[in-house]
């Protein structure tokens, strides 16, 4: 009968050490652009899903309210997203400005680029492999 698996040192850790190996990895692209992976990220959810409530683009992204009012700020002072009145007086929606979306444009130039690096670096396969295991690990933890 074959022994169970059984892990070796700390998951956390090891799921921290991979993150910010790829964080740098696809910082040394998208900082081309003047933004940091966080600011892409947010701005592409932006673009994408908006014009949306933060309370909802903070559920869609897995960040707490906080997290996402101060990764916010430094889009919307540059004039990338604008914040404006929601379906009654205490909401608000996130937007994307025109401008914002040619920067999102620009970025996803680089992030294409940082991801094409990444596969052949890693292995395609291995990228997708972990893709598919990072999504399943997800489910199983909400």
């Amino acid at each position: 009968m074959a022994e169970a698996v059984k892990p070796r040192g700390c998951t956390n850790h090891k799921l921290r050490q991979l993150s910010r190996a790829v964080t740098r990895h696809y910082d040394a692209f998208i900082a081309t652009t003047g933004l940091k992976n966080t600011q892409y990220s947010l701005l592409a959810h932006v673009v994408q899903l908006g014009p949306i409530r933060p309370s909802d683009l903070a559920r869609r992204m897995r960040l707490d309210a906080s997290t996402l009012t101060r990764n916010l700020q430094p889009l919307l002072a540059q004039g990338w997203l604008r914040q404006g009145p929601g379906e009654d007086a205490r909401s608000r929606l996130v937007e994307a400005t025109n401008a914002g979306r040619a920067k999102r444009a620009e970025a996803q130039r680089a992030w294409k680029q940082a991801q094409l690096a990444l596969n052949a670096r890693v292995g395609s396969g291995r990228v997708a492999t972990l893709h598919t295991l990072l999504d399943d690990c997800l489910g199983r933890l909400d």
